[in-house]
């Protein structure tokens, strides 16, 4: 530990072996029989049955549990157009949580393609072979039409996670917060600092969870998004303040009751954040450096709630609390893909989970004797154990309900992600 951080990581990705994933056996490969049974004459057998019925794929191999993480390295968390190789770490890591977090077989997949049309058409013609596929640090606008086509070209579900997983969390305690707050969603007033792909989901997921569109004010690198500018594209179009005289950040902050911040470090002052209403709720997501620091903002507002992308501040924004089970659910009942109502059942259970009692396991974990719900815990932490079970679950029954599942809902969830396993 007296290393620093830069060394320990690539430590860390190099030792004991390079990488952070591996491929194990699930059955025996030790006799004649073993592999004749593995390979040649056995795997006849499940090719034959396949060719006759698709749907043999899922019982005579991996398909039903494993997921692909693909990306072309175009926006590689924060740090940008590195290429798709930069990106295999990321991946990996990807990978990595998926199998922790959920027991789901994970493969990352990096496409170094010359057009979003080159990639599309890569995924698409590998995605049999696969029980779902995550896409990952795709830049906008890009990633809209990558994620559009790609949901209508296969039938097993596609989900770009810094859009919908940021959103499902930033969702749900977003919920929380203004409960807490006392404020009512319906009325609430957002200004979103951002407009691209993470930010243009969080609004729409809000939207779809009471907020209204014209108390929304879309924020980007030219000023407020309204109805007089001519160069928004689709995507921040459906967001454009209409005959509204607010301009700037400062502007769109005065009164506010929410700051939703998907942008970089320090953009919001002290005199922006006195200026929003009474009991604020400021979501400052930018990682590694919010868009205002914690300690700036609580010596200037005693009275605001305040999340971050970060682990050393309480109300972390992090995707884990989300993305592995969504795709246990999904994979569990066989989903063709990931609804709207499937991510609002995600949503409402990570928001439920949060007003519950929190085990000792995981304030053991944080080295803290009480956690309980209110404004330094408006979402559940990254390791509490009850994730895996309450949030696949009602993804599960969300999508046998909406008509997205091709298989019956399990009944029940396991408690962790190696008993997970046994639902396959």
């Amino acid at each position: 530990m007296n290393k620093p951080l830069s060394q320990r990581a690539l430590d860390y990705h190099s030792q004991p072996r390079p990488g952070k994933i591996s491929i194990e056996l699930t059955t025996p490969a030790n006799t004649a029989n073993d592999l004749a049974l593995a390979y040649s004459p056995g795997v006849a057998e499940p090719v034959k049955a396949i060719h006759e019925s698709p749907e043999n794929a899922y019982r005579y191999t991996a398909k039903g549990n494993l997921v692909a993480v693909i990306s072309d390295g175009s926006a590689i968390l924060g740090l940008g157009n590195l290429g798709a190789l930069a990106s295999k770490p990321v991946m990996e890591g990807k990978a990595l949580l998926f199998k922790k977090f959920a027991g789901v077989d994970s493969i990352d997949i990096e496409v170094d393609a010359e057009s979003p049309q080159a990639f599309i058409d890569t995924v698409a013609r590998i995605a049999n072979t696969f029980g779902g596929i995550n896409l990952e640090d795709i830049k906008a606008p890009e990633c809209f039409e990558i994620e559009r086509q790609l949901i209508s070209r296969c039938d097993i579900p596609v989900f770009h996670d810094d859009q919908h997983g940021t959103a499902i969390v930033t969702a749900a305690g977003m919920l929380n917060a203004l409960e807490i707050a006392g404020k009512d969603i319906h009325e609430a007033k957002v200004v979103c600092l951002g407009a691209g792909a993470a930010a243009t989901a969080c609004m729409r997921l809000l939207i779809n969870s009471g907020v209204r569109r014209h108390n929304i004010y879309m924020v980007d690198r030219r000023g407020v998004i309204h109805d007089g500018r001519g160069d928004l594209t689709p995507e921040k179009a459906i967001f454009a303040a209409i005959g509204t005289d607010k301009r700037t950040l400062a502007d769109a902050l005065e009164g506010a009751d929410v700051f939703l911040g998907l942008a970089g470090p320090d953009m919001v002052s002290p005199e922006m954040l006195s200026s929003m209403a009474p009991q604020p709720v400021v979501f400052a997501c930018a990682n590694p450096d919010p868009e205002i620091k914690p300690e700036i903002a609580h010596a200037t507002r005693s009275d605001l709630i305040m999340a971050t992308g970060r682990s050393d501040y309480p109300n972390q924004v992090n995707n884990v609390l989300c993305f592995p089970y969504i795709f246990r659910g999904a994979l569990d009942v066989r989903a063709r893909y990931i609804n709207e109502e499937m991510k609002m059942a995600a949503v409402r259970a990570i928001a439920d989970l949060a007003q519950e009692p929190v085990p000792q396991t995981v304030k053991d974990a944080y080295g803290i004797d009480e956690i309980s719900y209110g404004p330094d815990y408006i979402i559940p932490k990254p390791n509490d154990p009850r994730l895996l079970g309450v949030v696949a679950d009602a993804v599960a029954k969300a999508a046998v309900e909406s008509g997205a599942a091709s298989k019956d809902y399990p009944g029940h969830y396991p408690l962790s992600s190696i008993d997970a396993l046994e639902y396959i």
